[in-house]
């Protein structure tokens, strides 16, 4: 473990503490503990009590890498095997979108049980304090190809919140290949997540991809009992970024995995728009249906796992790509204008399916007309591609929602696909 020094964004003071045979020992700030090297800083003159910023794991075969880091806030972060950093989680949101300042809960002390010798885990504890909740946490950290993090938490409202965000997940999306909205880098794609995934209390499987809109997006997913979501990078393939810098392909997805019955509420997403890749825009967490309110208690377990892929994945088949560009008929004059999405299926019982069978795809729209609507093998993945074409209402800038799956024999074939459009000035 090492720690980080106060300063630049991070101001607030961070206890930390061993715990020994059930004994917690203060892990006092000592200047010695640092190199200011050229800063300009003189570790001698700062204050005895200075505290730290925050924390970063390293693997004791890897004294080099980080494995996780605490640092800001309540913001946590944490690689798989690919040993990449990539999204972020928070212990806690409080009133995200809404139309006044954010509230952001902040950790202020850390307690670190000493492992045993031959551990395979780290168990942390944390105290979240903000002017209207405070939070015991219990972080239980299993570094691996997938790090899983075990996580309990216990709040206590000091008043009212409208909005409470439970596992929150913070991530960036510039560019990519459904959305070239601010495709003016060279390199073709660029972010840390390119999807919502959520597992539904009923069992469906749903895949939203994400968005840099031009004003901020807030949508809801109601649910009940949700079995799981996560911000996930499904592309991995290194020509579809083509940076050989930060490597976006090697970034981990993270999956949240609630423990007992969340009961009723919603996953949420926010989207903000982002003129470049160093500004997280994205956060997904859930929101349970029944308020916080002061002096009650709100307990939540769940596990976060770290890596290429979820734990759990669609028996059927996935989206793997989501492609967006004008519509109409190639070689005829456009008398109206439309908008084209293709969308490609692979996996599941595609690859088995006879030339005698009839895949159609199933599309729900909020506003707007579909035409020219096509589901055909599209060998190049095994899979199958849906295409089809939006015309809004004329003059309309309201946004339109859409639901796609693939069905045959009355059986669906495919996890549900979904998607905002807002038509050109919307």
């Amino acid at each position: 473990m090492r720690f980080f020094h106060p300063g630049y964004l991070f101001e607030s003071p961070v206890q930390m503490y061993e715990v020994v045979d059930g004994q917690a020992q203060q892990l006092a700030y000592d200047p010695a503990m640092f190199d200011y090297g050229k800063s300009g800083v003189d570790g001698r003159k700062l204050p005895r009590d200075l505290g730290f910023a925050g924390f970063k794991l390293l693997f004791h075969t890897d004294p080099q890498r980080d494995l996780a880091a605490f640092l800001g806030a309540s913001y946590f972060r944490a690689v798989g095997g690919e040993m990449q950093f990539g999204l972020s989680a928070r212990a806690l949101a409080v009133d995200t979108g809404l139309p006044r300042a954010e509230e952001f809960p902040q950790f202020t002390h850390f307690w670190f049980e000493r492992p045993a010798r031959d551990s395979g885990q780290l168990t942390v504890h944390a105290l979240m304090d903000s002017p209207s909740v405070a939070g015991a946490y219990r972080f239980v950290i299993a570094p691996g190809a997938v790090q899983v993090m075990d996580v309990d938490a216990a709040l206590y409202p000091r008043k009212a919140i409208e909005r409470l965000g439970v596992a929150p997940l913070t991530s960036m999306y510039q560019t990519g290949e459904n959305d070239r909205r601010k495709a003016y880098d060279w390199r073709p794609e660029i972010h840390d997540s390119d999807g919502l995934a959520m597992l539904s209390g009923s069992g469906e499987w749903i895949w939203r991809p994400l968005l840099n809109p031009e004003h901020l997006r807030f949508n809801s997913y109601a649910d009940q009992s949700p079995r799981g979501f996560g911000l996930m990078q499904r592309d991995r393939n290194f020509e579809n970024y083509q940076d050989d810098g930060v490597f976006y392909e090697r970034r981990p997805s993270l999956w949240v995995e609630p423990k007992g019955d969340w009961g009723k509420g919603a996953v949420q997403l926010m989207e903000l728009p982002t003129e470049d890749e160093t500004f997280d825009n994205i956060v997904a967490f859930w929101n349970p249906a029944e308020p916080a309110r002061p002096g009650e208690e709100r307990l939540f377990s769940y596990r976060l796992h770290w890596g290429a892929h979820a734990p759990v994945e669609p028996a059927a088949a996935r989206v793997i790509a989501t492609r967006t560009g004008l519509g109409g008929v190639v070689g005829q004059p456009r008398k109206y204008f439309s908008w084209r999405f293709a969308i490609d299926f692979a996996g599941g019982d595609l690859p088995m399916l006879g030339r005698d069978v009839k895949v159609e795809p199933v599309i729900d729209s909020s506003g707007g007309e579909i035409e020219l609507a096509s589901a055909r093998p599209l060998h190049a993945v095994n899979g199958y591609r849906v295409m089809f074409d939006l015309k809004p209402k004329a003059g309309s800038r309201e946004p339109i929602n859409l639901r796609v799956f693939l069905r045959a024999d009355g059986r669906a074939l495919s996890e549900t696909w979904l998607y905002q459009w807002s038509p050109p000035g919307g």
